[in-house]
Order: structure tokens, then C-alpha cells, then sequence
């Protein structure tokens, strides 16, 4: 039987940045993740051969779809035949937007639509096991995310969002953003983390401007300053606000209101490898 869903990109409204836990080095933060249109699509059906296996045209090496498959059977016992999980992507690679880590949510998805199992909590659990973006995506839309991004509160839909979308050509690795940020010492201590959170949780549903914030852009910046010109561009293309992408290093246009969207891909029709998407309302 083949299954089939959407892996939407997500982009970080805020990204605060805390100190690392004690107990298992991860950051600690406070965020507001955002779903959009923009998706990968991803396929799960029997596979041909031995084992479970991860089709992704264009994209090389591990895939962290192919662990949410593995961690999903180890937790349940699903014994099904073995699986393929075909992923199309649309979603730019190593680029901010959590495009591995919305495969590996649609993944868990697909697992759990296939084997019958109806339990949000268990693929949260298994979700914050592979990684920080994972978690808010499993069930896409708006999140308020804290701890190190496994702590997790479904926002109602915010408005209308329009997302000017500047990819970079060269990817950055998120562990080096992270390892970057840390010797430029950006993380907030545990007292100014907690007064982000009391400002963000006061402000919700909504963001203003001043609470559009990314941490880590500094550190996305220090190792590719090509980013600089694009948010250059971003504002120049008349973009409300002008963003890093989570660790970098797409660069984003917001652009509010209910024409956002529109202006958006006015915007995105003039600028190089631009993309124009918009949150997702559901």
C-alpha cells in the first residue's frame, strides 16, 4: 500500500538562543516556528529489496527520514515488509529551513498512517530524539518551541504571510552555526533566555517586529558573508522585515498583511533563484 503526504519548510519568526544543558549539550531556545507552502513530497510504499530504504534525487550521503523510519520501528515493533520513502525535494537542502528535519516529521507520519497507530506523543518523543526542528513538525502549522525544540505548543494560525525566499548556493552545516555561535558567544545566559520567553509568551499569538529575532544569524553571517548583499536584496525588493533563516543561509522577506503574499512573488520575480511562498493556515 503506498502512503503519501507533504513535508512543508518551516522558518524560525524567533530564535533565541540559551546555554547548552548539562545533561546532554543542546542548546537551549525559544522560538516561534512557522510553517509554509513550500514542501517536499514524500511517498512511503513497499520496497523492491532487502531493507528499508530513502530515495531523494539530488541529495547524497544520510537522510534523516531513513532514521525516523528506523526509530519508528524500534519503538513500536512494526514489523511491516520492508519500506522505501521517496522524497521529491522543493525545500532547499542544509539551508535553515528544516527541509531534513520536516522529511523526517512526515516520515514518523507515514509510519504511524501505515502501521495504525494513533499516538501524537509517541512521535513527538521519537521526533525530539533526531533532532531540534523535528518535534514542531510533526504536526505542521505554528509552534512555540522551547527547551532545545522537543517542547512543544501548537499556536492557532496566524495571518496572512508572505515569504520571500533567497537560497544560497553553498549550504551551511548547522553543528558549524551552532560550534560558530558558541566562540562568538551569542547564547544568552539562563536569565536573559527566560526574559525572551516571558516577552515572547506575552506577545502570542502574534510577533512584533522587535521579537523577529535570529540569534544565530552573527554566526551564519562570520561563515558566509554572502549573506549580507542578499538581505540587502530582500529589503531593496521591499520586504517588512528581512530574516536569516534558522542557521542560515537562505535569507527571507516577510511581508504582512493580506496582500503579503502577493507582494511576495511581485518580489520574488526580479531577484535571482528567488522563491515566493506563504505561511501555511491550516
Amino acid at each position: 500500500m503506498t502512503f503519501r503526504d507533504r513535508a512543508p519548510a518551516k522558518i524560525n519568526l524567533c530564535l533565541f538562543l540559551g546555554p547548552t544543558r548539562p545533561s546532554d549539550g543542546r542548546h537551549e531556545l525559544v522560538s516561534v516556528m512557522q510553517s509554509l507552502e513550500l514542501a517536499d513530497d514524500v511517498v512511503l510504499e513497499p520496497a523492491p529489496d532487502s531493507g528499508d530504504e530513502v530515495v531523494c534525487p539530488g541529495v547524497e550521503g544520510p537522510n534523516l527520514a531513513g532514521d525516523a523510519l528506523a526509530a519508528f520501528r524500534a519503538a513500536t515493533g512494526w514489523d511491516a515488509p520492508p519500506q522505501r520513502l521517496t522524497i521529491t525535494k522543493r525545500v532547499p537542502v542544509a539551508a535553515g529551513m528544516g527541509g531534513g528535519s520536516g522529511d523526517a516529521a512526515a516520515a514518523l507520519r507515514l509510519a504511524a498512517r501505515a502501521a495504525g497507530v494513533e499516538d501524537d506523543a509517541l512521535l513527538l518523543r521519537l521526533a525530539a530524539q533526531l533532532g531540534a526542528d523535528v518535534p514542531a513538525q510533526v504536526r505542521p502549522g505554528r509552534a512555540f518551541a522551547t527547551g532545545a525544540g522537543e517542547q512543544v505548543r501548537r499556536l492557532p494560525p496566524g495571518p496572512p504571510l508572505g515569504v520571500l525566499v533567497l537560497p544560497h548556493d553553498a549550504p551551511l552545516s548547522t553543528a558549524d552555526v551552532y560550534r560558530e555561535a558558541d566562540r562568538l558567544a551569542l547564547p544568552r545566559d539562563a536569565s536573559a533566555l527566560a526574559a525572551a520567553r516571558a516577552e515572547v509568551e506575552a506577545a502570542l499569538p502574534e510577533l512584533p517586529a522587535e521579537l523577529l529575532v535570529n540569534d544565530l544569524a552573527p554566526a551564519a553571517r562570520a561563515l558566509e558573508p554572502a549573506i549580507a548583499p542578499r538581505e540587502r536584496e530582500a529589503a531593496s525588493a521591499g520586504a517588512d522585515h528581512v530574516l536569516v533563516s534558522g542557521s542560515g543561509p537562505t535569507v527571507l522577506g516577510l511581508f504582512f498583511g493580506d496582500d503579503g503574499p502577493q507582494r511576495a512573488r511581485a518580489a520574488a520575480a526580479g531577484l535571482r533563484g528567488a522563491i515566493a511562498t506563504e505561511a501555511l493556515r491550516a
